[in-house]
């Protein structure tokens, strides 16, 4: 019988993501991320291709993003609302994270796997942050799928997207724990 690392299965039993407007600073410094990213970066990734890279956005950096979101939102015309949430998790963030997922020609490594390893990687940034003792939320929204933003706000190549936006900072209170899967509607267990 396995020996459990009860710790690690009770964070992960009890884990959650703090939402993005309860961070604030301090924010974690360069040395601290360095274990983060690299903890993340432990993850699946069939052929050992990394199609994925990480770009870690400061306070000033997040300023720009988010004046070229509001740019980028009269030019597409959308809801004020809608443009108030993309522009505002660049602006109210101290410190982000953006996950890239850069898939690179394999014969052997379907686009679908390495897409998949770049949203493995978000799952263990997130995670790591949180185990860390930081709050920290992936995000995405109508920002990061929108080229023109990617291509201009973060030199995105054409065969590149962002996976995640992910802020991290200092969490100001808990959240509430939220409904959780039903795992017997999502579980299916076939024995022949």
């Amino acid at each position: 019988m396995p020996t459990p690392n009860q710790p690690a299965l009770d964070f992960l039993l009890s884990r959650r993501s703090r939402p993005a407007k309860t961070l604030t600073l301090p924010v974690p410094d360069r040395p601290t991320l360095e274990v983060i990213l690299t903890a993340a970066a432990r993850s699946p990734d069939h052929g050992k291709l990394e199609p994925w890279r990480f770009v870690v956005l400061e306070r000033a950096a997040l300023v720009r993003l988010g004046a070229l979101a509001e740019q980028r939102a009269q030019a597409l015309g959308l809801d004020p609302d809608k443009a108030a949430k993309g522009i505002n998790q660049f602006t109210s963030a101290h410190l982000g994270i953006v996950v890239v997922s850069a898939p690179v020609v394999s014969e052997k490594v379907p686009e679908i796997e390495q897409i998949l390893s770049a949203g493995a990687v978000s799952l263990a940034l997130l995670n790591a942050a949180l185990a860390a003792g930081w709050g920290a939320n992936w995000l995405t929204g109508w920002a990061v799928h929108d080229s023109e933003f990617m291509r201009q706000g973060l030199g995105l190549g054409d065969h590149e997207s962002i996976a995640a936006f992910m802020p991290i900072g200092t969490e100001t209170r808990i959240p509430p724990e939220r409904p959780r899967p039903d795992m017997a509607a999502k579980t299916e267990w076939v024995s022949i």
